[in-house]
């Protein structure tokens, strides 16, 4: 087989299915290139990015020796997009700086405390 996994290749798309293209490298080979290796964003239809004729760079991936399929991909010969920031969410002050590690016995007497706390503010109001 003339074509070594990891090269790069240019060939011609010669059919479209759902799940993805095929692409013909010369007379007697052809391979696939599968609709997740056809870009770096998400391809709901593929036929949104590519059409019968359409010369395209590919990268072979495998080549199965025994049935001579071919796997190809095009988004690995594109540059990876840089990665989308999301602004980071403030978390909400906390009351007290804790440092280190709390059991659940320390954090439930806290708790405990605050909310006999609130409970005595409250009878306090109710009784005036």
């Amino acid at each position: 087989m003339k074509y070594e996994v990891g090269s790069t290749v240019e060939g011609k798309v010669t059919g479209i299915k759902p799940f993805g293209a095929f692409v013909a490298l010369d007379d007697e080979h052809q391979g696939l290139v599968h609709i997740s290796e056809v870009s770096h964003d998400y391809v709901k239809d593929i036929n949104d990015h590519l059409s019968v004729g359409d010369t395209v760079e590919v990268k072979v991936m495998n080549v199965e020796e025994n049935s001579g399929k071919i796997s190809l991909s095009i988004r690995k010969t594109q540059a990876a997009p840089e990665p989308k920031q999301r602004p980071r969410r403030q978390r909400p002050a906390q009351k007290e700086n804790t440092q280190g590690f709390n059991t659940l016995e320390d954090k439930l007497k806290s708790w405990l405390k605050e909310s006999n706390d609130r409970q005595a503010q409250l009878n306090k109001r109710l009784k005036k």
